[in-house]
């Protein structure tokens, strides 16, 4: 027990952390891997750390957090919409990765999360954004019209409008080069300068 208040100090001041990230520092303090089990169950009993995905915790109590147990991710679709200010619905966190991890619907933290993998090729367009004393990845409103186009989803009622006057369109083109053909030729429909 009287390693919990260094384990404590040394990990909430980071977003996220895994079992090996815990390990590392235990081992340090040439702590058996037992007690790392036995701390990492005392603290979820107590409700100090939450489970994000398998091996992976946080001390913080948001939801936004989800994200970094699928690194490298972003949020996308709907979520990004909100960031940007282009939908004022309340959605679940919508998380895009490239790991191999089954997409879906998922509770994480007692809420909704929604996880879409992505190809290798197309996780980029994203900026950090702040957001409560962290920064999280967001796609940017480019890379968010592609997104709704390469997952085949439809864009809520009147926000693709607002999403088009939004958009750069220079950087529209340049991430339109990194999609599939056949992404491009359905931007391009939707898109009527380019």
């Amino acid at each position: 027990m009287k390693y919990i208040q260094d384990f404590v100090k040394h990990f909430s001041g980071r977003l996220v952390f895994s079992i090996r990230d815990a390990r590392i520092f235990l081992k340090q303090k040439k702590i058996s891997k037992g007690y790392l089990h036995f701390l990492i169950h005392y603290l979820l009993k107590k409700g100090k750390i939450k489970r994000i995905a398998k091996g992976v915790y946080t001390f913080k109590d948001d939801l936004m957090a989800c994200g970094f147990a699928f690194s490298p991710f972003y949020y996308g679709l709907q979520a990004a919409l909100s960031f940007h200010g282009l939908w004022d619905q309340t959605t679940n966190p919508v998380v895009i990765t490239n790991k191999r991890v089954r997409s879906g619907l998922r509770t994480i933290m007692g809420g909704n999360v929604v996880v879409k993998r992505v190809n290798s090729s197309m996780l980029f367009g994203f900026e950090r954004v702040p957001h409560y004393g962290f920064w999280i990845p967001v796609s940017t409103p480019e890379k968010t019209l592609i997104d709704f186009v390469y997952f085949r989803q439809k864009f809520p009622t009147g926000v693709q409008e607002q999403l088009l006057k939004k958009t750069n369109q220079k950087l529209l083109r340049q991430y339109l080069k990194k999609s599939p053909k056949w992404v491009q030729k359905r931007v391009k429909k939707i898109v009527r300068w380019l």
